[in-house]
């Protein structure tokens, strides 16, 4: 798998940037220096001044790229979403088996993130987090329906897409499928900021992805049981 994603280029919705930071050596360390900056200091610290310090370049240069910090956000989350479904894409593929597949999916939607190793200007661990802690600020807005008509979140709900499909291969008659897995994807976000800050509002058990563990069996309970 990884040999065939590393002839991939994830390709990003060009309503978001000014101009494509997939183009220069530049544009990659304004996307490295963004993911590792706004991990370490939240969205709401974050700003292009600080951006250009961090990688030793001009204010001027990264609006070159990106119309704000709004779009560069949105620009973050679409590049996450696009690489979970060539993920995806690439875990599911020859797999008969529908349970299986959705099972695969699950791991990897509510599981912790690796390295990838194919995008070296891409930290996937700390874009998760971003993912986790941040992309409810580029989806909650009162631009979401404009945005939309531009296909923003389509990556997204491509994702959702895929994988309700799965469900649907298995039990024909469940009616929410698609709620289903966009509410197991955000309320895992919710429950790995929990782990990490607010642990009374979780549940975690030594030695096991409690996470993972709990949304595996919630989905496979609920349609199962319909």
């Amino acid at each position: 798998m990884n040999s065939l994603l590393s002839k991939i280029s994830i390709k990003v919705n060009n309503h978001l940037f000014q101009k494509d930071p997939e183009s220069s050596e530049l544009g990659k360390r304004i996307v490295s220096g963004s993911i590792g900056l706004i991990h370490d200091i939240g969205f709401e610290e974050f700003n292009f001044k600080k951006l250009a310090t961090s990688i030793g370049s001009t204010e001027a240069s990264v609006y070159r790229y990106f119309e704000n910090k709004h779009k560069l956000l949105l620009y973050l989350t679409s590049w996450y979403w696009n690489w979970m479904e060539y993920q995806l894409l690439f875990k599911t593929t020859n797999i008969l088996s529908a349970m299986e597949k959705l099972n695969i999916s699950v791991e990897l939607l509510t599981g912790q993130r690796d390295l990838d190793g194919n995008f070296e200007h891409v930290n996937e661990i700390k874009l998760n987090k971003i993912i986790c802690v941040e992309s409810s600020k580029a989806l909650l807005t009162k631009e979401v329906d404009e945005e939309n008509k531009h296909g923003v979140f389509l990556p997204y709900k491509q994702v959702v897409e895929r994988v309700s499909a799965f469900i649907t291969e298995i039990n024909p008659d469940y009616p929410y499928p698609h709620m289903l897995i966009s509410t197991a994807i955000e309320g895992a976000h919710h429950q790995r900021f929990y782990a990490e800050h607010l642990p009374r509002l979780t549940d975690m058990v030594e030695g096991e992805d409690s996470i993972m563990v709990f949304y595996k069996q919630m989905i496979c309970r609920s349609i199962c049981d319909a």
